[in-house]
């Protein structure tokens, strides 16, 4: 059934009964599965090239080749120029070393990116209003697929875009505990929030899958740069 059909089923299901909801929770998931822009496109004018060069900068963000939890992103202003843009921020998954669970690499840049933009000696000396408001014209790059909590930080934030890397089905194969809703679908489920954002999925995969694919995997390649240690996790001198 294509996704013009589906639509049409649940308008016409809407209008005419209550039984709509039994045949949403049946096919929304499906709905939400719909391909988005593909890798190689030039999107709000940012080229392919660009997106991968920052994608890469997101993994960068980690400080390390191998971290267990190699989780990154940054975030950019697209709109200061027409070329490569601007770095706001980054940030790292930190869990273990802050003991904050919810300190995931998209809530760390964001919580960065907070206190820069509102650094009275920094370059950008906003308020706080002003701060919250500047998010809409970021772009926030990560190297795997935000999980819900983040997903929900992105659209609160209002980033003018969310681009990833890895996603989290590929997460999960990979033997990585996920919470199974992907950000499309919560992202789906925020027209109600301000300042829509838009998504741009799968860039780069080939070079961000490796860093999650060794971790639960000891017959795994280490990623570039590590190799493995006696231990069994890889460790920095590959």
């Amino acid at each position: 059934m294509t996704r013009s059909i589906h639509l049409l089923v649940l308008l016409t299901c809407a209008v005419l009964s209550g039984k709509c909801q039994q045949y949403y929770h049946a096919h929304a998931h499906q709905l939400n599965k719909e391909p988005i822009a593909g890798p190689t496109l030039s999107i709000n004018g940012v080229s392919s090239a660009v997106r991968t060069y920052w994608m890469r900068q997101a993994t960068a963000a980690l400080g390390a080749p191998c971290p267990f939890a190699a989780f990154g992103t940054v975030i950019v202003n697209h709109t200061a120029n027409s070329g490569l843009g601007q770095i706001v921020c980054s940030g790292a998954n930190a869990n273990s070393k802050t003991g904050n669970p919810t300190m995931h690499g998209e809530m760390a840049a964001i919580t960065n990116c907070s206190a820069i933009l509102t650094d009275p000696t920094g370059p950008y000396k906003l308020t706080a209003a002003q701060a919250i408001s500047a998010f809409k014209d970021l772009s926030l790059y990560t190297n795997a697929e935000s999980c819900p909590m983040c997903a929900s930080a992105i659209r609160w934030a209002g980033f003018r875009e969310y681009i990833y890397g890895t996603t989290i089905r590929t997460l999960i194969e990979k033997g990585w505990g996920q919470i199974r809703i992907s950000s499309l679908e919560l992202i789906a489920q925020s027209f109600d929030l301000p300042n829509p954002t838009r998504v741009l999925g799968e860039i780069l995969t080939n070079e961000t899958d490796p860093y999650f694919a060794w971790q639960f995997d000891p017959k795994h390649e280490c990623p570039k740069g590590c190799k493995r240690a006696a231990s069994g996790s890889c460790g920095a001198g590959g």
